[in-house]
C-alpha cells in the first residue's frame, strides 16, 4: 500500500514536469513550425553576401590643349543675362578656325551649362559653316531635348535638305519644341516630298492635350495644317473640304482657310468666315460634280 502510494506521489510531480518541457502542439501548427526553422537553418548556413563596393566615376581630365584654349573658361561659367552670351558668342568667332576643337568639346561634354552647349553648336556651324553639317547632325540623337533642339536650328541656318531622315524622325520627338521645329525645317527647307509625314502628325496624339476624359488640339495642329498648305500636299484638299464645313473644327478653319487657298486653283474671297465657308463648300460640291 505504501508503494503505491509513493508511485502516485511521483507521477504527480513529474507529469507538471513533462507538460512544462513537451508542450502539445496541433499538428498543422508544427508543420508550419517545421517549415520555419527549416528556411532559419538555411539562411544561417548560406554564405553571407559580400557588399558591392561602390566605384566612385572618375571623370575625364580635360585635354591640355582644350584647358589652354582662352574660351575655355569663358565655356565653363554660368551666365543669367544675354549680355555675357553675347560676348561669349563675340570672343569665339574672333578665334574663327582655332576655336573649332573647343566647341567641339563643350557639345560633347556634360560638364558645362547648357546655354554654353547652344552657343557652341551654333558658333560652329558660323565658324565651320556646311562642313559641320555632319557633326551637328549627330546630335539631333542627344538625349537632351537643347541640344537636339539645337542641331535642328542650325542645319536650318546651314540650309541642308539633305537630312530629311532626321527632320521625319523628329516630327515624332517626345519634345513638344522639337517637333514644331522639326515641322519648321520642312516647312522652310520646302521639303514637299515629306509632306505625308507632317499630315501624318494629325493623328498622333502627343500634338492633342487631355482635359476631362476628352483631346484638344494643341497649338502645334495650327501649324500642321498651315504647312500643309506650304508644302503643297494637295491629298489633303478633300478632308480639308470637309473639315471646315464643320463645327467642330472651328478653332482651326482661318488655318484650314489659309491651307485650301494655297492647295487650291484660286483662293477664297475677301470676307468673314461665313463668306469664305460657303466659298469652300462650293468647291466642295463642285469637286464630287467632277
Amino acid at each position: 500500500m505504501k508503494f503505491l502510494l509513493f508511485l502516485v506521489m511521483s507521477v504527480a510531480l513529474v507529469t507538471p514536469t513533462l507538460a512544462s518541457t513537451n508542450k502539445w502542439t496541433p499538428k498543422y501548427q508544427k508543420k508550419k513550425l517545421d517549415k520555419k526553422l527549416t528556411f532559419e537553418k538555411k539562411k544561417a548556413t548560406k554564405a553571407p553576401v559580400k557588399e558591392e563596393k561602390q566605384v566612385a566615376k572618375i571623370a575625364k581630365p580635360v585635354p591640355a590643349e582644350i584647358k589652354a584654349n582662352p574660351l575655355y573658361k569663358l565655356y565653363s561659367k554660368k551666365y543669367k543675362s544675354k549680355a555675357p552670351l553675347e560676348n561669349l558668342k563675340k570672343k569665339t568667332l574672333e578665334m574663327k578656325q582655332k576655336a573649332v576643337p573647343l566647341l567641339t568639346y563643350v557639345m560633347k561634354t556634360n560638364t558645362f551649362p547648357e546655354n554654353n552647349r547652344w552657343v557652341a553648336t551654333f558658333m560652329l556651324g558660323r565658324i565651320m559653316g556646311v562642313k559641320a553639317a555632319p557633326f551637328i547632325s549627330k546630335f539631333s540623337f542627344h538625349p537632351n531635348w537643347m541640344l537636339r533642339l539645337a542641331s535642328l536650328k542650325t542645319l536650318l541656318a546651314l540650309n541642308q535638305k539633305k537630312f530629311k531622315g532626321i527632320y521625319t524622325r523628329l516630327l515624332k520627338d517626345k519634345a513638344m519644341i522639337v517637333r514644331v521645329q522639326a515641322l519648321e525645317n520642312i516647312r522652310s527647307l520646302k521639303l514637299n516630298d515629306l509632306a505625308p509625314y507632317v499630315w501624318a502628325m494629325l493623328y498622333d496624339k502627343k500634338n492633342y492635350v487631355s482635359s476631362e476624359g476628352t483631346r484638344k488640339r494643341g497649338s502645334i495642329i495650327k501649324t500642321i495644317i498651315k504647312t500643309m498648305g506650304d508644302l503643297e500636299f494637295k491629298k489633303a484638299r478633300k478632308p480639308m473640304l470637309t473639315m471646315i464645313q464643320k463645327k467642330k473644327y472651328s478653332d482651326i478653319h482661318e488655318e484650314l482657310d489659309y491651307a485650301l487657298s494655297k492647295i487650291s486653283d484660286r483662293p477664297s474671297p475677301k470676307g468673314d468666315l461665313n463668306v469664305k465657308q460657303h466659298f469652300w463648300k462650293k468647291q466642295a460640291v463642285g469637286d464630287v460634280i467632277l
